[in-house]
């Protein structure tokens, strides 16, 4: 079995729990690919350093960071420098051989740059240009699975590496989306909440799973706020290949096996019509 573990980088999230699951399944023989994100340090350098952080709202209602070329900086600095460097040494404390890599190192995670961004301002839909982020197109699985042969686990942190061959932020849940899809993997999403709520205001109206495109659209209806966006790249992951996807608490004892043991949401692949990592067609009537 191959896990990929998505660490939140929101404030609330401490992966104390998550670092020892690593050292847990890796001792047990398990591969494991951590990707973490970071929104929230980058946030507080960029006020650090007198600068504001910018997020706009798409036509589609999604809100995602403008990366202008001061943010794109700070970006290169805060993620694939100081969390990615304490992330993967935390790790190594824990005993595991962690590999710190950025979608950069290796061209590991490749794409178009998207230099200008539809949002929508003072309720009119606009243009905005001059943005550094892209989209994940290609992953450098064999890097990953070289590694993994190797014994060691890697951690993986966004800038991508665009067309034009200069770093640009993408959103770290795709990009955990992207490696689980092309390892074929079990993706488990840690954040600050149980899982995905029916009620967003009631954590008892957790959803527990989702089998069928019935189910799926449950989860899609309650998703809201940042949560739309990791329901986004759980049918990315599940469409490119994924085993599975879970959200799950990353604040619990045992946050990874937790999940794989089904706590949180889980979403397989017959939920999005998508097939199963064998290359079979996961028809909803299987699921029933």
């Amino acid at each position: 079995m191959t896990v990929v573990v998505k660490i939140g980088g929101a404030r609330a999230v401490e992966p104390e729990g998550a670092l020892a699951d690593v050292a847990h399944l890796t001792a047990n023989g398990e591969d494991v690919v951590v990707v973490h994100g970071g929104s929230t340090a980058v946030d507080e350098t960029l006020e650090e350093l007198g600068e504001e952080p910018e997020y706009v709202e798409t036509p589609g209602g999604v809100v995602g960071r403008f990366t202008d070329e001061r943010t794109m900086e700070v970006f290169e600095m805060v993620m694939p420098g100081k969390l990615n460097t304490d992330l993967t040494a935390a790790l190594q404390n824990e005993g595991v051989d962690a590999v710190g890599l950025s979608g950069v190192d290796g061209k590991l995670l490749t794409g178009p740059r998207k230099s200008a961004v539809r949002v929508v301002e003072d309720g009119k839909k606009k243009i905005r240009r001059g943005d550094h982020s892209g989209t994940i197109e290609d992953v450098n699985a064999d890097l990953l699975e070289t590694l993994l042969a190797g014994g060691y686990t890697p951690v993986v942190t966004v800038p991508m590496l665009s067309g034009e061959g200069t770093p640009v932020n993408a959103d770290a849940d795709r990009a955990a989306a992207a490696v689980a899809g092309a390892l074929e993997a079990d993706l488990v999403v840690l954040t600050d909440v149980a899982g995905i709520y029916e009620d967003p205001d009631d954590e008892s109206t957790v959803i527990d799973e989702a089998t069928t495109p019935a189910e799926f659209e449950r989860v899609e209806d309650a998703a809201e706020g940042f949560m739309t966006k990791k329901v986004m790249a759980a049918t990315e992951a599940l469409e490119g290949g994924a085993a599975s996807v879970t959200v799950a608490d990353a604040n619990l004892n045992d946050p990874i096996v937790g999940a794989l043991d089904g706590q949180g949401t889980t979403i397989t692949p017959g939920a999005v019509g998508a097939e199963g990592p064998d290359g079979a067609d996961v028809a909803e009537e299987d699921l029933l």
